[in-house]
């Protein structure tokens, strides 16, 4: 009976509301429990009088999941397994995986794709995380039976007992199997029965979590690493083990509560830690996060509650996953009791975001002390940790971001996160460390009270303050003071800035002034031993420390209203030293003395202008005037000046970096400036070098003789494996393809998959041994020459030597047997029933054609492998080359001093390293390494480019070429040096050119690649240093010198933009901070085509992050600002450039609460109207797709083969489509197609998939170029038929797209087909937009026209799965179209046109879209056309070309004014707004418009009363946020001035507030003339009605709104003026409130004119309207009716009306138009008369 109510009550609970559910699904969870079989405990945790209990997860609602259809795992959206590749980035799509618990079927698609039989069931990995759902539905308390090897305690939790291993051999682990359908549903693998040693093995790993030593142990740590090795194994006992755990932990939870704290902590950090690696997915994800939510909820400090907490810690960094889990969090009732970090970390989490600055913290729960004090008694020998864990107590604080994770007792185990930013957390303390080991030793307190002090400032926040500070007395007692003072000041304040004051606060409440005092000594003694320690260049983490010093410094002191005394350090004595040293010392000392002086405005005493304060300012304001002092510093100085609201023109430099005297007798403060540089690696003695390398090279070498080389290194072609094809060798002699001359055809195939299987492990192998190799003997022959250029090339000759030599040795045997088992197997597969004699011939085939081929194969291995070492090399070199070109910035000779000391001791003359360079007979040795690359024909000619650098291309011809482009390139230099006065001969910058035109002389005598990007380097980093110098043209000339050396270097026939470009970002985004942000080099190079636009965007995206580097947010506000603002300087940037880089600026900017970086906030309003398409910035929206598929269409780095593999599967397709087999819409075709994809292996990854797209829009466009071609050479050929040969590809390339968005993903699956759609229409961008740049003139639309119409109407085909996504479908392409808008793709605006145009577009957009959606999209669009026309319309420059647009955009007009009105009535603003004040007829059609289901009254009817009309009381719809354009202060003014008339000012500044310059033509602004216009008429309507009345000639007069139309019509000039009445008349439309007020405001103008010139320019406004063909708004028509018709206005007495008989014939017959000819007549003679 009780089992019917509780189905029934089951049944209901779906339909009730979700507290009510809960309830039900509680009681039933419990009743099944009491219903349960009696269980055993797990040994040793309980004694045995547990509540009788059985393994049940019924109380989850039964779920069944469906089957993953089509497409599932293509990862461009929705999530994926965890341990798959993909795509970085696509955040999960939780949707509503929370709010709709009854339909988890769709929230967790089955992973499981191996036996799938879809086509698509591997399309890449899904990325990220996946939903979680049910997770409202149930209380799960009665879960789960199994055992966990707990270690056996008494009942009093913190007493200790040592466990017998005996225990693990308990019968209990046997006794609570489950039934075998319990945990099905969560995991399908745990539905079995796991056998006796299974359930052993996973019982004695747990044991070992909870042992203590000397019994055997393992970390939380080591056993997720295990699970995890565990869950993807390919052993089956390990992932039965893998199983049995899980099971086993997720039975056991109702446990929990019985469990001692200390086990209980660790089960939860375990707990937490499944969650965190993601060991769990779908279902089982779901109830591991229920469980945690569940103990949460219950009381705060309550057993449950710190386990939930431990849990919920240890996967604090996937909260972002999870938005609505971190919902049900924050909505507990004590949540706001949480840890403070993790009510940040749920906080963001809502917004699926981590908080921009990691929040540090440990949680202290009764367990983790239980464990600190267990792992204190247990007297562990000390070792440092593994990376990645952190020793004792901090187990679940170890992804922190800020170093809280060190602990005090372990100074060795600091260990950080390996995934973040170097910045943040590389700040290590060893120099404080070795420094205080080497004082006298403080009295260490007992390692239990150091735990303790470590939680008390792991815990420490505002609201706990005075508990922790009686705390701290209780604990440490006096003569331990010292210590804690130490510890203090070492290991917290030094590298958390971030608690300053809250440590300050700290002293503050202690009220201990003795220890302040040992605070403060402890300070001093650090920022002393940090001031005096090495100052090596990249020694970063001592200057991070000294800053966060001295801002702790000046937080104690000044900010106290306490002096910093001279005794204890001499501010501006250690700027002066550092002056003197040079620049490294002043990368210390500036940045600290600023942030000790920031602290002086928190100061009563200390503030400016205290004169302590501005003597130290006034040498930094000296320091700042010096021309080569770094940026990075002067922008110190500057912020520094803003924090301390000081103008730094305003301070009073003085001369005391001069003054001699006080350097005499200056006590060093910093250490003497070191002359030896950081020592490399002891070399081992260089006789062993020799003598173990040289010989065994020879010994292997000649082993194996090598047959004869046949090429020369330039021969063969590495990139792909297409560059095989050309050399093969096929005998024609050979029996077997005499008679069977189609195998010919598998040779190539077998060579290429011999070689496909040998090159990586090949090269792999080669590099390894040869490298260590090559690096010992280059280093240790050059360890005494200066100059870097020489080591490295000699680096590259020799290991081109030794490599080629490995691999030969390494491959040839093996690829001998490859090829003829390869070609075996392909005759064997041909020729299927072959006879004895057959075979005997493919045997002779083979082995002939191996040997033949052998070499061939070898030769591209070997040069794969030399290609891949060049870049190894110059890494493991790098820092060699970095200290050559220091010491030469520092104005030194580099030599290493040990290795000079070793040679002058031990090494006899003959043979003795000399300084300066190597000996030319060493030098030779290299010269022979670069002559005999082994296996390959010698070469005499070393200037040829040795081809890992320079295009493998263009080798044959390259050298005449570049020798020409670089000698041109030094006779402009030349020019350019004789051109500089003499008197500015030795300024720096002249001197630079000179040493410029040195290299380029070095690169042209050498002609490789190396030296060309030693060139390039020089130039990059001279640009990057160039600051404004005394001469502004010299600085001029500098530029254009280093930029003429770059654009050189790119040239086509040197080497080539990609290379250039690339190089030259590298050297942007890898050169040092202090020149990284020159604004104007960088904008400089970026203008002139040479940054790769995508890799420097998401670097600059990255080095901001998230609002803390200051400088990098600075300096990408100003580029921004500069490229996509001010005028729009350089054309070729588009937002799409600056995408990751605009989106990081908008993200800082709404986290930044208020305390955004000053100009932030307007800039980024600036740039959200300019650009509405990029609106939509969720990191992995469709909108981020788009653009990152068209940043990845310029990627040429692809995988050897792919294009090839593109290029077949394309032409398969082709063929597939056009057969007639293809099947309805070609599904058939489609699907054997896809089978092909896989077994290409092109849907294995995102990248892969992305870099098909690419290459298949390549070749089609490649196609129509080829066939348009024809056409020019043969204009005979019919172009119907070479536009069908064109359409005969791209139609079948634009079906495959189209079926692959429609079967992407599940049916119901949206997300994953529109992130597709949108990826693919980025890519064809991408490649458009790359076409244009290249070929401009030449560039066709044909091809990209066709891909866009095709798709189009493909994806709206009347189809339920297209309808689905159809609005979607049209963002992307509104999107396609805005990016792709004629000011930026001039040579596609037919193309353009004809598609915005097109019937289903307009249809689609305008009339299907439900509730106007699709309006603002294609307003924008117009708007784009209107944009791009302006200035051609405005000059009247119509050439040809802009006729057929500008009739083409009539004809669009025309159309939608007679099917859309409405829709130019809405957004006639936005469009009036952009098109020029002379285009009448544009702007009429426009106006022209009104709403379908008004009917117009005729305004020529006799004695029309317009204000008696229905709908003039009715305002119009305008769509166009016209008030955006207006700066907030005048917003502001104007607003006042309409309410209270003032500022009094207001009126007198309107016209300045609305000009811009004195250009006639150019003066105002046209845009704010126009809002202000409406904003004031829309004002005075409102206030008008508001006082009862309407609009009229009477009730607009003697108002704030019309003093400033009158105003307006007076004080402009006639320019002002005419744009002003303009504005007016764009109002004068159909009847409506609008129409009728502004109507009345143009006559009343009239009216009130006090002069004629008002009154004319009236008339011209509304004339000009009227003489052009029809149509003519209504309300022009009315206005200019009443203003001829009616004698009040006197029109006809006027002089320019009778000024000429002409004038005044035109007037007659508008006159005779508007009212009739008898009218008209009466009207002028009645005038007359009177």
């Amino acid at each position: 009976m009780n089992a019917i109510w509780l189905t029934t009550l089951l049944l209901c609970s779906r339909s009730v509301s979700q507290e009510l559910s809960e309830t039900i699904l509680t009681m039933v969870a419990n009743c099944s429990n009491v219903m349960n079989k009696a269980r055993q405990p797990p040994p040793g945790v309980m004694p045995k009088g547990r509540p009788p209990s059985a393994s049940s997860l019924d109380a989850i609602s039964p779920v069944q999941i469906d089957s993953l259809a089509g497409m599932a795992s293509l990862s461009l959206g929705g999530s994926a397994a965890p341990h798959t590749q993909s795509m970085q980035g696509f955040p999960p799509n939780l949707g509503s995986a929370f709010s709709t618990p009854q339909s988890p079927a769709k929230a967790f698609p089955p992973l499981s794709t191996q036996n799938q039989t879809t086509g698509f069931s591997g399309i890449g990995g899904l990325s990220s995380q996946l939903p979680v759902g049910g997770l409202t539905t149930g209380s799960l308390t009665g879960i789960g039976t199994g055992a966990l090897g707990l270690p056996a305690v008494n009942n009093d939790a913190f007493v200790q007992r040592k466990l017998s291993t005996s225990g693990l051999n308990q019968p209990t682990f046997q006794q609570s199997k489950m039934k075998p359908s319990d945990l099905s549903q969560v995991w399908p693998e745990a539905n079995q029965h796991f056998s006796k040693e299974i359930d052993d093995e996973a019982n004695s790993y747990f044991q070992r979590i909870y042992n203590h030593p000397p019994h055997p142990t393992m970390s939380v740590d080591e056993v997720l690493e295990m699970l995890q090795r565990f869950k993807d194994s390919n052993i089956k006992r390990e992932r039965e083990v893998f199983n049995c755990m899980l099971r086993n932990l997720f039975e056991e939870y109702r446990f929990f509560p019985q469990y001692p704290d200390k086990e209980l902590h660790i089960t939860a950090c375990l707990f937490g830690g499944i969650i965190e690696k993601g060991l769990v997915t779908y279902m089982a994800l779901g109830l591991a996060l229920r469980y945690v939510l569940e103990a949460l909820r219950k009381p705060f400090a309550s057993k449950m509650y710190y386990f939930g907490i431990a849990a919920l810690d240890r996967f604090k960094n996937r909260l972002k996953d999870y938005p609505q889990y971190c919902q049900h969090l924050a909505s507990i009732s004590h949540f706001i009791q949480f840890p403070h970090h993790l009510q940040e970390y749920i906080e963001y989490g809502q917004q699926s975001r981590d908080p921009p600055v990691k929040m540090q913290g440990s949680i202290t729960t009764p367990g983790s002390i239980a464990l600190a004090q267990a792992q204190a008694q247990a007297q562990v020998p000390a070792k440092a940790p593994l990376a990645g864990q952190v020793s004792t107590i901090v187990t679940t604080s170890t992804t922190t971001t800020v170093a809280k994770t060190i602990t005090i007792t372990r100074p060795t185990g600091v260990s950080f996160k390996k995934d973040v930013p170097p910045s943040i957390n590389t700040t290590n303390i060893d120099t404080l460390l070795v420094a205080t080991d080497q004082t006298e030793r403080i009295v260490e307190p007992p390692e239990n009270v150091q735990e303790k002090i470590a939680f008390i400032f792991n815990n420490l926040s505002q609201s706990n303050m005075t508990q922790k500070v009686e705390e701290l007395k209780e604990t440490v007692k006096e003569e331990f003071m010292p210590w804690v003072s130490q510890y203090l000041v070492m290991k917290r304040v030094s590298i958390e800035p971030n608690f300053h004051s809250l440590y300050s606060n700290f002293l503050d409440t202690l009220k201990n002034p003795e220890f302040n005092k040992m605070v403060l000594n402890e300070t001093y003694r650090n920022i002393k031993v940090l001031l005096t320690s090495d100052k090596a260049a990249a020694n970063f983490s001592d200057r991070s420390l000294l800053k966060n010093l001295g801002h702790w410094l000046g937080m104690i002191t000044l900010a106290k209203n306490k002096p910093i005394l001279h005794t204890d350090l001499d501010v501006k004595s250690l700027l002066l030293e550092a002056y003197v040293k040079g620049q490294q010392e002043l990368l210390y000392v500036v940045p600290f003395v600023a942030k000790v002086l920031e602290s002086s405005v928190r100061s009563v005493v200390f503030r400016p202008p205290n004169p302590w304060t501005m003597a130290i300012m006034n040498v930094l304001a000296e320091l700042h005037q010096e021309h080569d002092l770094k940026l990075n510093l002067k922008f110190e100085i500057e912020v520094l000046c803003k924090n301390l609201a000081l103008d730094i023109n305003e301070l009073k430099p003085g001369s005391l970096l001069k003054d001699k005297d006080r350097l005499k007798n200056l006590d060093e403060q910093l250490s003497a400036p070191k002359k030896d540089v950081k020592q490399p690696e002891e070399l081992p003695p260089i006789t062993t070098t020799t003598a173990s390398t040289t010989p065994a090279t020879s010994t292997t070498c000649t082993a194996t003789v090598p047959p004869q080389p046949q090429y020369s290194y330039h021969d063969i072609n590495v990139y792909s494996l297409g560059g095989l094809a050309p050399h093969i060798t096929l005998n024609p002699t050979i029996p077997l393809f005499q008679a069977h001359p189609q195998l010919k055809q598998c040779v190539r195939q077998a060579i290429e998959r011999a070689v496909q299987e040998l090159v990586h492990p090949v090269v792999d192998r080669s590099i390894k041994i040869a490298m260590t190799t090559c690096e010992q003997i280059v280093r240790k022959d050059f360890a005494l020459d200066s100059e870097e250029s020489r080591m490295r090339v000699a680096a590259h000759h020799m290991m081109r030597n030794l490599t080629a030599g490995m691999a030969m040795i390494t491959c040839r045997e093996p690829l001998l047997m490859s090829i003829a088992t390869n070609l075996k197997n392909s005759f064997a597969t041909a020729l299927r029933a072959a006879s004895p004699q057959q075979r005997d011939m493919m045997e002779q085939a083979a082995a002939q054609l191996a040997q033949d081929n052998c070499e061939l194969a070898c030769c591209f291995i070997q040069k794969t492998a030399v290609e891949k070492a060049g870049p190894e090399m110059d890494k493991r070199l790098a820092t060699e080359f970095e200290l050559r070109k220091h010491a030469r910035q520092e104005g030194r000779r580099y030599c290493d001093p040990v290795v000079l000391t070793y040679q002058a001791e031990r090494m006899p003359e003959q043979i003795r390293l000399k300084v300066g360079g190597v000996d030319p007979k060493q030098l030779a040795v290299y010269e022979e390494f670069a002559r005999n690359v082994p296996g390959f024909l010698p070469t005499n000619d070393l200037t040829q480019p040795t081809g890992f650098l320079a295009q493998p291309m263009k080798q044959a011809w390259a050298t005449d070429d570049v020798a020409q482009i670089y000698d041109k390139c030094m006779t402009e230099l030349e020019q350019h040096l004789q051109s500089i006065p003499h008197t500015l001969a030795m300024n720096p910058q002249a001197q630079a050119l000179r040493s410029l035109l040195e290299a380029v002389v070095v690169a042209r005598n050498s002609r490789d690649a190396i030296a060309a990007l030693g060139l390039l380097q020089k130039a990059v980093e001279g640009l990057l240093d160039a600051t404004s110098g005394a001469d502004a043209d010299l600085l001029l000339r500098y530029r254009e010198c280093h930029l003429l050396v770059l654009k050189a270097l790119q040239d086509g026939r040197a080497y080539g933009s990609p290379w250039c470009n690339k190089q030259i970002t590298r050297c942007l985004i890898e050169c040092r901070d202090e020149y990284k942000y020159n604004v104007e080099a960088v904008e400089l190079l970026i203008r002139n085509h040479l940054v790769n636009m995508q890799q420097y965007d998401l670097h600059l995206a990255q080095s901001m992050e998230n609002g803390l580097n200051y400088m990098a947010v600075a300096f990408a506000m100003q580029l921004v600002k500069i490229l996509l603002v001010d005028e729009r300087s350089v054309a070729h940037v588009t937002e799409a450039d600056l995408f990751h880089t605009i989106e990081t600026l908008m993200r800082i900017n709404a986290h930044s609460r208020g305390n955004a970086p000053e100009g932030l906030p307007q800039l980024m309003e600036v740039v959200r109207s300019n650009y509405e398409a990029m609106i939509d910035r969720a990191h992995g929206g469709p909108n981020f797709m788009m653009h990152s598929g068209i940043s990845q269409a310029s990627e040429y780095d692809d995988p050897p083969g792919l294009r090839e593999k593109a290029e077949y599967l394309l032409r398969e397709w082709v063929n597939l489509y056009h057969s007639a087999a293809a099947g309805r819409d070609s599904t058939k075709a489609f699907s054997a197609f896809v089978g092909q994809m896989h077994q290409q292996g092109i849907l294995k990854t995102d990248d892969l998939i992305t870099r098909f797209f690419r290459l298949c829009t390549e070749m089609c466009v490649e196609i129509s170029y080829r066939a348009q071609a024809e056409q020019q050479h043969n204009p005979a050929a019919n172009p119907t038929m070479i536009r069908a040969k064109c359409y005969h590809n791209l139609d079948a390339f634009v079906r495959l797209i189209a079926l692959l968005v429609k079967h992407s993903g599940e049916a119901t699956n949206t997300v994953t087909k529109i992130n597709l759609l949108n990826k693919v229409l980025g890519i064809v961008v991408g490649v458009l937009l790359q076409d244009h740049d290249v070929r401009q003139s030449e560039f066709q639309q044909l091809p990209y026209h066709r891909i866009f119409i095709m798709l189009l109407l493909e994806l709206n085909a009347p189809e339920h799965v297209l309808e689905t996504i159809n609005f979607q479908t049209l963002t992307a392409f509104c999107n396609t179209f805005h990016i792709l808008r004629p000011t930026k793709a001039p040579g596609f605006v037919y193309a353009w046109l004809e598609l915005i145009s097109h019937r289903i577009f307009i249809a689609r957009m305008l009339a299907h879209t439900p509730q106007q959606k699709g309006w603002p999209m294609y307003a924008q669009l117009l708007i784009d056309l209107f944009k791009y026309l302006a200035p051609f319309l405005r000059n009247v420059e119509l050439t040809k070309p802009m006729q057929i647009l500008y009739k083409g955009t009539l004809r669009v007009l025309l159309v939608l004014l007679h099917d859309f009105p409405e829709f130019l009535c809405d957004y006639h603003y936005g469009f009036c707004d952009v098109i020029p004040p002379n285009c009448i007829q544009l702007r009429n059609l426009i106006l022209s418009a009104f709403p379908r289901n008004m009917r117009l009254p005729d305004p020529f009817t006799p004695n029309l009363k317009v204000d008696m009309l229905s709908e003039i009381n009715i305002a119009p719809r305008i769509l166009t946020n016209f008030t955006g354009v207006m700066p907030p202060q005048f917003k502001k003014d104007l607003d006042s001035y309409l309410k209270t008339r003032s500022p009094v000012t207001f009126l007198s500044d309107l016209r300045s507030n609305l000009q811009v310059s004195n250009e006639p033509g150019n003066r105002y602004n046209i845009q704010l003339i126009n809002a202000l216009v409406l904003y004031v008429g829309t004002q005075a309507i409102a206030h008008i009605h508001n006082k009862g009345s309407t609009p009229s000639m009477s009730t607009i007069t003697h108002s704030a709104h019309m003093d400033i139309f009158q105003n307006l019509a007076v004080d402009l000039d006639t320019e002002g003026r005419y744009l002003f009445l303009n504005a007016i008349a764009n109002q004068l439309r159909y009847p409506n409130s609008h129409t009728h007020y502004f109507s009345c405001t143009m006559l009343y103008l009239f009216a009130e004119a006090n002069t004629e010139a008002i009154q004319e320019q009236i008339t011209r406004v509304l004339l000009e309207r009227l003489i052009v063909n029809r149509p003519h708004p209504w309300g022009l028509l009315i206005t200019f009716i009443e203003l001829i018709k009616n004698p009040a206005f006197k029109f006809w007495n006027h002089e320019f009306v009778h000024c000429a008989p002409e004038i005044e014939k035109l007037f007659q017959s508008v006159a005779q138009c508007c009212m009739g000819q008898k009218q008209a007549q009466q009207v002028m003679e009645g005038t007359g008369a009177s």
